[in-house]
């Protein structure tokens, strides 16, 4: 996915934490609409990066979408497009996207069903929802990938989770480890990522590593975690401390969220467009590679259009920034 957004909009700041060892303070972003790239751009929520936090663990990037009524909207569009420095997490709820990539990939992204792909020093891809599609509704994530493997190969990952029965719900792990259950895709740092399901009035309580932070987005449902409300659209952050999170869905009606986690992520990151480096000159260069149309990111076939142009890098330094601020 290709975001319009070069740098994030300031966000209203959240309020100060009041801690304690009983009740962990939960941050509350809330989210901004933004357009993605190109001349049919759909309008997304998006929640990371924002003004007060930039990561949880090495998630640097949260757009949810949906439902859309794809008569209406048009759906998603989205033409060849670059990325460096990260890998998309693409997770839908309804509907199915087309993927095809400079791997050669050409995939169909459908609802519980994770598709991962790693950029290294460079990759292209384009999205389209299919015709088949009435309702599009989903979320596109971005990892971060240390330093040490920002230069690694390209990669495309396909994993079908099975559900776990949770007392109260039902979980999804497509990263990482949660109720007993692990997903066989290799990430470069310490990761989660699930989607829950709490029927109406549930409680459920997770053991979860104390050494990640996390992050709850809520699809639809009201939740209520670690005695914080969160609404449809809200992220709740948690720093690392917990052993367990507990979650309750408030609502007559069945919640649905995502849970992501991971260690913290102490890099700083310059990030711009759709490239992630460590300083100016990483993505100026990213940048000019991608308009000279270099073998760095390849080719997408079979994509009906033109790839997406990059656009003007500001006039002030792209400065460098860490997890929050």
């Amino acid at each position: 996915m290709s975001t319009a957004e070069t740098e994030p909009r300031p966000a209203a700041q959240p309020q100060e934490p009041l801690e304690s060892q009983d009740r962990p303070y939960v941050e509350v972003l809330s989210p901004r609409d933004v357009p993605l790239g190109g001349p049919r751009a759909m309008t997304v929520r998006r929640t990371l990066p924002h003004r007060s936090r930039r990561l949880i663990g090495a998630w640097c990037f949260v757009d949810h979408y949906g439902p859309d009524d794809v008569a209406l909207t048009g759906g998603m569009d989205v033409a060849p497009h670059p990325h460096t420095g990260l890998q998309t997490v693409s997770w839908l709820f309804t509907g199915e996207i087309e993927h095809r990539d400079s791997l050669g990939v050409h995939a169909f992204v459908r609802p519980g069903e994770l598709n991962l792909m790693t950029s290294g020093h460079g990759i292209c891809h384009s999205e389209v929802s299919t015709p088949a599609t009435t309702v599009l509704h989903g979320v596109q994530l971005w990892v971060v990938l240390p330093d040490e493997h920002r230069a690694t190969a390209r990669d495309f990952h396909h994993h079908v989770p099975e559900p776990v029965a949770l007392d109260g719900g039902e979980a999804r792990v497509f990263l990482g480890t949660l109720a007993g259950r692990t997903s066989p895709v290799p990430t470069f740092t310490p990761l989660l990522g699930a989607e829950l399901t709490l029927t109406p009035h549930a409680t459920v309580t997770l053991t979860v590593d104390p050494a990640f932070e996390h992050g709850v987005l809520v699809d639809h449902g009201e939740i209520r975690l670690a005695d914080t409300d969160l609404h449809p659209g809200d992220l709740g952050y948690l720093a690392p401390g917990p052993t367990t999170l507990t979650l309750t869905n408030t609502a007559d009606a069945p919640a649905r969220l995502i849970l992501l986690g991971g260690t913290p992520f102490e890099e700083q990151i310059v990030m711009w467009w759709n490239f992630i480096g460590r300083s100016q000159e990483d993505i100026t260069r990213a940048r000019a590679d991608w308009q000279a149309a270099t073998d760095r990111f390849g080719e997408v076939h079979g994509y009906p259009g033109d790839r997406l142009p990059a656009p003007e890098l500001p006039g002030t330094p792209l400065k460098p920034r860490g997890r929050t601020r």
